[in-house]
């Protein structure tokens, strides 16, 4: 299986911490160059800091993915720093619901719908033709494995991530021959600031989040995002439209 990168250039949204950081520095070790994109300017600068100090070829661009200038923006900068873009990681999101289904707000639907749809579906409206005027490229969407199934008490993030794939299937089938392709990761739960301050307070929580997964443990940042890369590598030349489900066997249950 290839996994060789040569002079390419990727874009990662929401690389400022978590998942979009530690994709970015694999990326950055495998050679290509990266555009650091994310609302927490402070946050993604530190990345390109990481970045460069191995050695790579990093920058940072700001991006609100809700807005639409703040995307296309984005997209104006790659063309701008390094000339082409050859693929992209869509992987900025939020989770912001612990509750049942009518005891939702509409600003909590607003928020999640917007930079987890919405963004995604902005980064790709303007990632796409890039990618045709390059001759080809790939597409990575962050969706989650509660996009594959039911989430109780998380059910509009939920709705948010069958979007996501929903969004990645279509491109998939609509740039097929275009030779772009469009695949999606589904992550269980990873260990990332966001489940610390979810989990960490309650050790009942932590251990009930490690005995869900059948190898017994969360997954790690940097195990997602070697299937990022792997999706977006010649080995994958075959897959598109495909959810990877990145879940320590959750979903085989």
């Amino acid at each position: 299986m290839s996994m060789t990168f040569s002079g390419q250039v990727v874009v990662i949204t929401g690389a400022g911490a978590g998942i979009g950081r530690a994709t970015a520095l694999a990326f950055a070790a495998e050679g290509l160059s990266v555009i650091v994109a994310d609302v927490d300017v402070p946050r993604a600068e530190q990345t390109v800091e990481f970045i460069r100090a191995a050695g790579g070829n990093a920058h940072c661009v700001p991006c609100d993915v809700t807005r639409e200038l703040d995307v296309k923006h984005l997209m104006e900068q790659v063309l701008l720093i390094y000339g082409r873009l050859d693929y992209a990681f869509n992987n900025a999101g939020i989770e912001i619901e612990q509750g049942r289904l009518a005891d939702g707000t509409q600003d909590e639907f607003d928020a999640i719908m917007g930079v987890n749809v919405k963004g995604v579906w902005l980064c790709m409206k303007y990632q796409l033709p890039l990618l045709m005027a390059q001759g080809g490229g790939a597409i990575v969407n962050t969706a989650s494995v509660a996009g594959l199934g039911a989430a109780p008490k998380m059910s509009i993030y939920s709705a948010s991530k069958h979007a996501v794939i929903g969004l990645t299937k279509s491109a998939a089938i609509e740039y097929a021959k275009k030779h772009i392709r469009v695949n999606a990761v589904c992550p269980a739960v990873i260990d990332t600031d966001m489940f610390r301050r979810a989990y960490e307070s309650d050790p009942k929580k932590a251990e009930f989040a490690a005995a869900i997964h059948p190898v017994g443990r969360i997954g790690t940042v940097e195990e997602v995002a070697s299937a990022v890369l792997y999706l977006c590598s010649d080995g994958a030349a075959f897959t598109t439209g495909h959810a990877l489900a990145v879940d320590g066997g959750a979903m085989a249950i």
